[in-house]
């Protein structure tokens, strides 16, 4: 037996995450399973990993240490609307959008478990974002649609009727954090440029701090009337350490605790609707799960952020 497979202690006065209803007609948070994988540009089993983050849950509480000390499930009401079947291509994005937007108009946070990074563009659609935030060490502006091409896709394409929107994202209203050296191209450096992304770099977020780059990312992405913020947490912004089940991971990203508190800083605004948890590929994790429990925890940094609002 594996240290993952051991069956978990029952203490009833140590209540652990993940034992949510499932979602009826309201909640303050929910869940949505968005496992996107076909168009992923290198070989994934990231349809496997909402699964695997929803058993990784109750290997954790659901308290903050405060002060003063916080149960999140006594402050919140969190549900789980399970998973949108087969949500790759245009077909499966209107299905995400139109889900995601049915959500959306129920709660106040809508938390997708991916999933490559290609369901970043059907659930920001759906949440009806008007700003992105990225944590990545990539641009995904690429081309064509994949999980490389999101965010090109966000500001460039013009949705289908299927897609219940027309929607796109003004690009001087995305932020991305956490873009690294040796990771991206020259040419996609330029493309975020001529748009006006603004782009902080990992080095820039360590020699700036968490607090001053999120206050920033928050401006931005949150101007305009009625803003809508969207979070696109790219698990692979981190050191290959700690997300060894991300495919694009490198040596020198962001360490666990870096990701950690960047989430729950974003989700704290309440300009944030939508957030959605990519590229982790559940099949290639280390033995001790750690990329997938990482993933778990970026689930309940947000719902901390979101209660924090009270």
């Amino acid at each position: 037996m594996t240290p993952t497979s051991r069956p978990l202690s029952h203490d009833p006065l140590w209540p652990r995450a993940g034992s949510w209803p499932a979602f009826t007609a309201t909640a303050d948070a929910v869940l949505l399973g968005v496992p996107t994988w076909r168009t992923s540009l290198s070989p994934t089993g990231a349809h496997a990993t909402p699964a695997a983050i929803r058993e990784a849950l109750p290997r954790y509480g659901t308290t903050l240490m405060g002060p003063p000390v916080l149960e999140l499930d006594e402050v919140l009401r969190i549900a789980d609307a399970g998973d949108v079947s087969d949500p790759d291509g245009a077909d499966g994005e209107a299905r995400v959008i139109s889900r995601v937007r049915e959500l959306a108009e129920a709660t106040k946070l809508v938390i997708a478990l991916g999933g490559d990074n290609s369901l970043t563009y059907p659930v920001a659609l759906g949440a009806e974002a008007t700003g992105l935030i990225t944590f990545d060490a990539h641009f995904d502006l690429r081309d064509g649609v994949s999980n490389g091409t999101p965010v090109r896709r966000l500001v460039e394409d013009v949705p289908t009727a299927s897609a219940l929107t027309t929607t796109r994202i003004d690009p001087t209203r995305i932020v991305q954090i956490g873009i690294a050296d040796f990771a991206n191209s020259a040419a996609y450096a330029r493309r975020a440029a001529d748009w006006g992304i603004r782009v902080v770099t990992l080095d820039e977020v360590r020699r700036r701090g968490i607090d001053d780059v999120v206050a920033e990312a928050l401006e931005l992405a949150g101007a305009g009337a009625a803003p809508r913020v969207h979070l696109d947490i790219d698990v692979d912004v981190c050191d290959r350490s700690v997300a060894p089940g991300c495919p694009a991971s490198v040596p020198g990203g962001l360490h666990a605790w870096e990701l950690r508190a960047l989430t729950r800083a974003v989700a704290a605004d309440g300009r944030v609707v939508s957030a959605d948890l990519a590229e982790v590929d559940a099949t290639t994790d280390a033995e001790d799960a750690r990329t997938v429990r990482l993933a778990a925890l970026c689930v309940l940094e947000l719902l901390a952020g979101l209660a924090s609002r009270r």
